[in-house]
């Protein structure tokens, strides 16, 4: 339900900036970004609850919480880089969009290395010392 709401607000700001876009142009960029705003809002508490769920199977399963909070970072730098550079293309600007989402890419990348890091001394580790 929760779904139809959000689709319902979003198809009436899309109208209302359809229409403001011929007479205010500057309003309808706003009226764009305030209604993106508004439905992240709306998310964000299932995103919580989201995070919340994955941290308790972490913690039972005996992950250590240092990888999934890197992890749900580089999942939140993706969602955040993404909607940001969607709002910044509502805006007519999709050079800068397009600087958003290689500047996320690159965050993403920094924040990967732990991880990767780990991956490659495990595999290194199950690997023979040489053939000799």
């Amino acid at each position: 339900m929760e779904m139809i709401q959000i689709v319902g607000i979003g198809l009436m700001a899309a109208i209302l900036v359809i229409v403001l876009k011929e007479q205010k142009p500057m309003f309808a960029s706003l009226l764009a970004i305030f209604a993106g705003l508004f439905i992240l809002l709306l998310v964000i508490g299932k995103i919580e609850a989201v995070i919340t769920i994955i941290e308790d199977l972490a913690n039972r399963s005996g992950i250590p919480t240092i990888y999934l909070k890197t992890i749900l970072k580089i999942i939140g730098i993706a969602y955040i880089a993404e909607f940001g550079a969607q709002m910044i293309r509502d805006a007519g600007q999709d050079a800068i969009a397009s600087k958003v989402e290689f500047a996320g890419k690159v965050f993403i990348l920094v924040m990967a290395i732990p991880i990767i890091t780990v991956m490659i001394e495990t595999i290194l580790g199950l690997l023979p010392d040489g053939g000799g």
